[in-house]
């Protein structure tokens, strides 16, 4: 089993509680405006770290950083990225590539708006984790965890907090 953390949107800040409610991850996933070079230093000196870039990352030198990754954790194929909308409102290219690689989990940011929703027309689990930096409309910071066992995805939580 492969318990996975998820994250967006922290703008330049790796918040404290990251490190409580992600402490027993195996892997952190960061759906991009990472926000410096010195927050995806920090996050892979914590844990293993994939993180993709973000529309206000473009300023940073993340060294390999990408705007897509996309790659399985154990048995469940992942698309992660910035910007992609959500079941029935998603990106023109973004429901392409969905189409094309038939993911099992797509995981997006930008909006800083948390959902997790099961997208019925295309067979994956949709998360966006919200927003854990202090910049940004949101009005409270969130975080997820989610455990990959094999082919299943199960025991999702959800961290709300105060900006």
């Amino acid at each position: 089993m492969t318990k996975v953390g998820i994250m967006s949107d922290s703008h330049g800040i790796v918040p404290p509680k990251v490190y409580s409610f992600f402490e027993n991850v195996d892997l952190i996933l960061h759906a991009g405006d990472i926000g410096s070079a010195d927050v995806l230093w920090e996050l892979r000196n914590f844990k293993n770290t994939i993180a993709v870039r973000g529309n206000t990352d473009s300023i940073y030198d993340f060294g390999g950083v990408k705007e897509v990754e996309i790659f399985s954790i154990e048995q469940i194929k992942v698309v992660l990225t910035h910007i992609g909308g959500y079941p029935k409102h998603y990106q023109g290219n973004i429901k392409r590539l969905l189409t094309a690689e038939k993911p099992n989990l797509f995981i997006c940011g930008h909006s800083h708006i948390c959902k997790v929703m099961y997208d019925d027309d295309l067979s994956l689990l949709h998360i966006n984790p919200g927003a854990c930096g202090k910049s940004g409309i949101h009005k409270k910071c969130t975080l997820i965890r989610l455990d990959i066992d094999q082919r299943m995805m199960k025991n999702l939580e959800l961290l709300e907090y105060d900006k």
